[in-house]
């Protein structure tokens, strides 16, 4: 049987094993591990996203107090997101907000409606715990390991580029799932 990155029998294969993101990109390599016990419909939303290399040359457009990345490309053009927005926010689970949006944690972005996802996320670069619920809440996925200096370093390179120079867009080459 073929299972198709996004249908229900991906989201179940990919749902059985743990593991992490690791993001290649042009100043450096980012490791996250996933939050699956936190979060697993995120989770799995990301893993059928990230299967189907939608984020393949798309970059790092957004320095403030996270660095944001999503479906753009170097050049500011959208890329289509070809798959469905999470139907479902995770942010409220006591789990979740347990985790909250600190340092080095990773979250699904979202419109303005609170119990949705969208295919861009972000890594927070302080702790900002009002994201737990601002908005309906921001639903933390996976985190930074804290003694991984090299995912920290290429964090702050990342927001150091964008807030220096706004139109520099750090390029996201390829970003892969490694199983634990």
């Amino acid at each position: 049987r073929r299972i198709i990155p996004g249908s229900h029998l991906f989201r179940e294969s990919m749902s059985m094993s743990s593991g992490r993101l690791v993001l290649d990109t042009s100043l450096g390599a980012i490791s996250l591990h996933f939050l699956e016990d936190t979060a697993p419909l995120t989770v799995n939303h990301i893993k059928s996203l990230v299967s189907a290399n939608l984020y393949d040359n798309c970059c790092f457009y957004r320095s403030d107090f996270v660095i944001q990345c999503g479906l753009q490309t170097p050049d500011g053009r959208s890329v289509p997101n070809p798959y469905d927005d999470l139907s479902v926010n995770e942010s409220q689970s006591p789990a979740n907000k347990a985790v909250g949006n600190k340092r080095g944690t990773a979250a699904v972005a979202h419109w303005d409606v609170p119990d949705c996802g969208n295919s861009e996320f972000f890594i927070n670069l302080n702790d900002n715990m009002h994201l737990n619920d601002a908005y309906g809440g921001y639903c933390v996925f996976a985190q930074i390991q804290e003694e991984d200096n090299e995912s920290w370093e290429t964090v702050d390179r990342i927001a150091n580029v964008i807030k220096n120079d706004p139109q520099q867009r750090p390029r996201i080459h390829h970003i892969q799932v490694l199983l634990v």
